[in-house]
C-alpha cells in the first residue's frame, strides 16, 4: 500500500513502513545515526505505541486509524536559532491540507492543530541533530486522528469524527507529503517572511484577547512569534512578554 510517491520530487521517495513500532521519530534518529535513511525519508506506522509530543508528553493512538510518521529533512541552510521556521512549513502544510476536508482547523503554537470548535486533530514534534554549522537533521513527527472515533480524550477529535465518513488516509497522505515539500522548497529560497505571515494569520487566538496562566491568571493577546519561535504576549498593562514551550499555559 504505502509505496513512493509519484507526486512530489523528493520526499517519500524512501518509505520505511512498520506494522507497529514505539515511536516514530526514535526510529528515524535511530536511522540516521546507521545511515539507513536520507533527506525525505519516511517511517510510517499503523500503530505507534509510545509516541511523543513536545517535553515527552504522550500521543496516543489506535491501531490502524491515524496517520502517524516521522519525515527526515536535512536543513542545512537553517542555523540552530531559525529551526521553528521548520515548525512554521509543517503546520502550515497540515492545517491547508486538512481544510480540504472540513473548516474551521487552526494551528495552537506550539506545535498542536485544533479544530477550533471539537478540539485537537493532530501534533507536531520536530526533534534536530545539530552540529558546529547548523542544524544537520531534522526528524518531523506528525500524529493525525484521521479515522479514529474518540471518547476517551476530552477536547480531541477525528477528520471522520468531524465529516461523518470514513476518510482515505493514503490520499491525505499523499496530498499532505506534497504540501510540505512545497513549504520546505520556499522555506530553502528564502521565503521566510511571507511564511511566517501566513503562519500567523492561522494562529489560534491571534489578535485576541483571551486567559493565560504563567504562574499567574492573565488577560493576554498573542502578537506574534519571536525569531526563535518563542510566543509574544501582550497583557494589560501593555508589557510584551516571551515564552518558550511549557511556559505558559492557555485557559
Amino acid at each position: 500500500m504505502y509505496k513512493i510517491l509519484a507526486n512530489t520530487v523528493f520526499l517519500g521517495k524512501d518509505i520505511h513502513f512498520l506494522t507497529e513500532c514505539h515511536s516514530t521519530n526514535d526510529l528515524a534518529l535511530g536511522k540516521i545515526r546507521t545511515k539507513e535513511v536520507a533527506e525525505g525519508s519516511i517511517i510510517l506506522t499503523e500503530s505507534q505505541t509510545k509516541g511523543r509530543g513536545q517535553r515527552g508528553n504522550r500521543w496516543w493512538t489506535e491501531p490502524g486509524k491515524n496517520l502517524t510518521f516521522s519525515l527526515v529533512l536535512q536543513p542545512y541552510f537553517l542555523n540552530a536559532t531559525e529551526q521553528f521556521d521548520l515548525n512554521i512549513v509543517v503546520s502550515l502544510a497540515v492545517k491547508e491540507i486538512l481544510d480540504e476536508y472540513v473548516p474551521g482547523i487552526v494551528i495552537k503554537w506550539p506545535n498542536d492543530i485544533l479544530h477550533i470548535e471539537k478540539g485537537k486533530l493532530g501534533g507536531i514534534l520536530i526533534e534536530n541533530i545539530i552540529n558546529h554549522q547548523g542544524i544537520e537533521f531534522s526528524v518531523v513527527g506528525i500524529g493525525l486522528n484521521i479515522n479514529q472515533e474518540i471518547k476517551e480524550l476530552p477536547f480531541a477529535t477525528s477528520l471522520s469524527s468531524l465529516t461523518g465518513s470514513q476518510m482515505d488516509k493514503w490520499e491525505i497522505f499523499k496530498l499532505l507529503i506534497a504540501r510540505i515539500e512545497k513549504y520546505y522548497v520556499s522555506l530553502k529560497k528564502g521565503d521566510r517572511k511571507r511564511l511566517r505571515e501566513s503562519y500567523l494569520s492561522n494562529l489560534y487566538r491571534y489578535g485576541e484577547w483571551a486567559r493565560y496562566d504563567d504562574g499567574e491568571v492573565f488577560d493576554g493577546k498573542i502578537e506574534g512569534i519571536s525569531p526563535e519561535g518563542k510566543l509574544i504576549l501582550e497583557k494589560r498593562d501593555g508589557s510584551l512578554n516571551l515564552y518558550g514551550f511549557k511556559e505558559v499555559k492557555y485557559l
